[in-house]
This record gives C-alpha cells, sequence and structure tokens, in this order.
C-alpha cells in the first residue's frame, strides 16, 4: 500500500480532527465517538467550501427486549448473559446493551436477581481513557440521584486508575416515557430495566425511543405475536435487529449492518462494518459513449477484467 494510507495521530481534544475535516484534501470522513463530537465533525464538514459526508457512529443505548414465554422459562439463564455481554470490554462496545424492557412481574423479578447477582461477581475492567472514566461516573452518578432510578447492583470498584464498576438500576416504564435523563445513553458497564405494566406499554416505550445501532428480542415460539407487534417499531428505530442473542457480537460479513437512525449515526442509509462499508468512501461515475480504450478494464465488452457486473439489467459474472 501506499505510504499514508494508514496513520496514528494522537490529541487530547478536538482541534486534530476538526483540523483533518476542514482539509480541503479530504473528502468523506468516517468517525466513531460522541454524538457531540460527530454533530461537532458533520457541522465543519457541511460549512466547508466544498462540504464533505460525515458518517459518524454516536449514541445508541441498544434496547433488550424481554419477551414473556422467553422470560419465563429462562430469565435466570438470561440475567447472566445479559452481564456476560454488558460487561464485555468494560462495557465500551458501540453496541452494549444499554436497555432492557420487559413487563413486570415475577419472571422479571428473577431476571433481576440474577443479572443483580452476576453484577456482583464482574470484575471491574480499565476504560480506554480518563475522558471516557469521567463522563461514565457522572452518568451512573446520575442515575444514583436520580427519584425514578433504583440501584440494584454495582461490582466491585476495581483497584485501578480509570476501573468501570458495573451497574444495574430498575425503573418503572412511565418514568422512563416521562424523565429524559433516564433516556440518555451511559457509556460502560451500566444499564436500565425498564419494568412495563403490560406488552402495550412495551410497544409504548419502543416508541420512544431513539434511533439505535440495534434492537434485540428474547424470544421463544410463544412469543412470535408479541413480536410480530413489536417489529415494525424496531425496524425503524434501529439498523440491526435480532433474536436470541446479545448486541455485541459484530461479525464482519455481506449481511451486516451497523448503523442506524440520529442519534446511532448521522447517517442512517450506511454501515460501517461489512461489504456494504466501502460504499461510503465511493462515487458513481457514468461513462456515456466512450470508445472502449478509454474505459476501465471492468467496463468493456467481453469483460477483460473478469468481474460480476450488471449488463443491461442482467447479471453477468
Amino acid at each position: 500500500l501506499p505510504e499514508g494510507v494508514f496513520s496514528l495521530i494522537y490529541g487530547s481534544g478536538n482541534d486534530i480532527g476538526q483540523a483533518l475535516v476542514r482539509d480541503a484534501r479530504i473528502k468523506a470522513v468516517g468517525f466513531t465517538g460522541s454524538r457531540n463530537g460527530g454533530t461537532a465533525l458533520a457541522k465543519a464538514a457541511q460549512e466547508r467550501p466544498e462540504p464533505i459526508p460525515v458518517y459518524a457512529e454516536m449514541s445508541s443505548i441498544n434496547p433488550v427486549f424481554l419477551l414473556p414465554e422467553a422470560l419465563k422459562a429462562r430469565g435466570k439463564e438470561l440475567g447472566e448473559a445479559f452481564v456476560g455481554s454488558l460487561n464485555m470490554g468494560a462495557g465500551q462496545f458501540c453496541t452494549n446493551p444499554g436497555l432492557v424492557i420487559a413487563v413486570k412481574g415475577e419472571a422479571l423479578d428473577a431476571f433481576v436477581a440474577s443479572a443483580g447477582e452476576a453484577v456482583k461477581g464482574a470484575a471491574a475492567q480499565t476504560m480506554l481513557t480518563p475522558g471516557i472514566h469521567d463522563a461514565y461516573v457522572q452518568g451512573v452518578d446520575g442515575l444514583v440521584a436520580s427519584s425514578h432510578a433504583r440501584e440494584v447492583a454495582r461490582g466491585p470498584a476495581g483497584d485501578g486508575p480509570n476501573a468501570c464498576q458495573v451497574g444495574l438500576f430498575v425503573a418503572s416504564a412511565e418514568d422512563f416515557l416521562t424523565d429524559e435523563a433516564l433516556q440518555a445513553e451511559v457509556f460502560g458497564a451500566t444499564s436500565l430495566v425498564v419494568e412495563c405494566a403490560d406488552q402495550a406499554e412495551v410497544k409504548r416505550v419502543a416508541e420512544h425511543l431513539e434511533g439505535q445501532l440495534t434492537a434485540t428480542l428474547q424470544m421463544d415460539d410463544g412469543d412470535l405475536e408479541a413480536a410480530r407487534g413489536l417489529l415494525p417499531v424496531l425496524e425503524r428505530r434501529a439498523g440491526r435487529v435480532m433474536a436470541n442473542g446479545w448486541p455485541t457480537g459484530v461479525e464482519v460479513c455481506h449481511a451486516m449492518v451497523h448503523g442506524g437512525p440520529y442519534p446511532a449515526t448521522s447517517d442512517s442509509r450506511t454501515t460501517s462494518v461489512g461489504s456494504a462499508a466501502i460504499h461510503r468512501f465511493l462515487r458513481p461515475v457514468c461513462y456515456q459513449n466512450l470508445p472502449q480504450g478509454l474505459l476501465p478494464e471492468a467496463l468493456r465488452d467481453g469483460n477483460p477484467a473478469g468481474v460480476s457486473r450488471l449488463v443491461d439489467g442482467n447479471r453477468e459474472v
């Protein structure tokens, strides 16, 4: 590869990113970070003499819906697996399950109790930077101070710098729908369980959510109707809708969509993982009536490059 294809530049503030976005030689930008950082870069890109696209991956709480039959059948196991996903990489995966939604009752109580015990035994991992850790502590402190959230469990505090203490909180759907602070992303290994009165309220909570990278359904065969009612809502709010998995697993493959409506990303038509991700940095060009000798090999008669292509609407391999 040519020298400079991959470069790493260190900086403690926003100046380097802003300078790169404003440089006339830059024609497109990919970004992973906070909502404030992504929107600031997008604004700078649009203020250039030649505006450019910014594909920013920003804020997502990745809701997990525990449907009734699955919750009743395997709530304890789901609680344990959930905390494993929550604490992966100190909760710094952008697909971290930061919100759990279910109908209140004994089955949900069993899930919360199981998850709470798992949280108490979850080791504190080191976060990437002091700034990320400070923001995490501030977010958790906000939940602790909230009159609308109840603390279920906290993990060991950890001894090292920037240690991420795992946390689990519970709130009612009524409070979640009216308290914007409960809907804010806490980037790290803390999650909020929202208790709903019934499946209709579960749907209202889903409809209230902002754009997400993922939405997960934990379901059994008896939950098909409940899932069918949620699916049209989730399709419009998430880039990836899954069943019976955990969102922290992101496979690099042709089918993967790692994107979603704002504020999950700044452009919901794209993905930052998978083969379709390259389209963010491509621009279509039409060659009309050019002689064969001027065309790229991939467009010439006879297909000398041997590429898969579409000719007059027919796939040619």
